[in-house]
């Protein structure tokens, strides 16, 4: 039986229902808790990424370019920080013992070590529903987890009433 679950967590839809899944399944299980966020790039709602290192040679970035973009990516960061305050709360609440953790980086990546060095016994998360050519040049975040993954996975996947009500919200942007 599970023990140890680590949800990987973002900021989407998929995210809250992700927690809920884990939560349901600690309850149940009488397992601890280990809410993950990673931040990323790749996460809708982060900023812009910075990619010239040298932000004197190209025209149009500045210090105050760079000045607006940490300010951009701190609120990003505490808004995740918030949001893992928030399940933790309400997992502590149902007497599950959670903690929760917020790191930089290749999510995949991220995601596997931490379930390693803390004997995650599952790791649930979210796919985005990235196929074809999108998933080779961008990744697939979940695909890298079940290949690399220490333990057992379990990705979670939206129900077909929200898919369709996300791919509305998409393609209405």
């Amino acid at each position: 039986m599970f023990k140890r679950i680590l949800a990987a967590l973002d900021r989407s839809e998929i995210g809250i229902e992700v927690f809920n899944q884990a939560l349901c399944l600690a309850k149940l299980t009488s397992a601890e808790l280990m809410l993950l966020h990673v931040l990323s790039h790749e996460e809708d709602g982060s900023p812009e990424a910075l990619i010239f290192p040298n932000i004197d040679y190209y025209p149009g970035w500045n210090e105050e370019t760079f000045k607006l973009y940490q300010e951009h990516w701190e609120k990003f960061k505490n808004e995740g920080l918030e949001m893992l305050q928030s399940f933790s709360s309400q997992a502590n609440t149902a007497g599950i013992n959670t903690e929760f953790m917020q790191n930089s980086g290749n999510p995949g990546r991220m995601i596997c070590e931490l379930a390693r060095t803390w004997n995650a016994d599952l790791i649930m998360m979210g796919r985005r529903g990235r196929s074809g050519l999108a998933e080779f040049f961008l990744g697939s975040q979940s695909n890298y987890v079940l290949h690399h993954a220490p333990c057992s996975v379990q990705i979670v996947h939206l129900p077909v009433s929200a898919k369709t009500q996300e791919e509305e919200v998409v393609s209405n942007q």
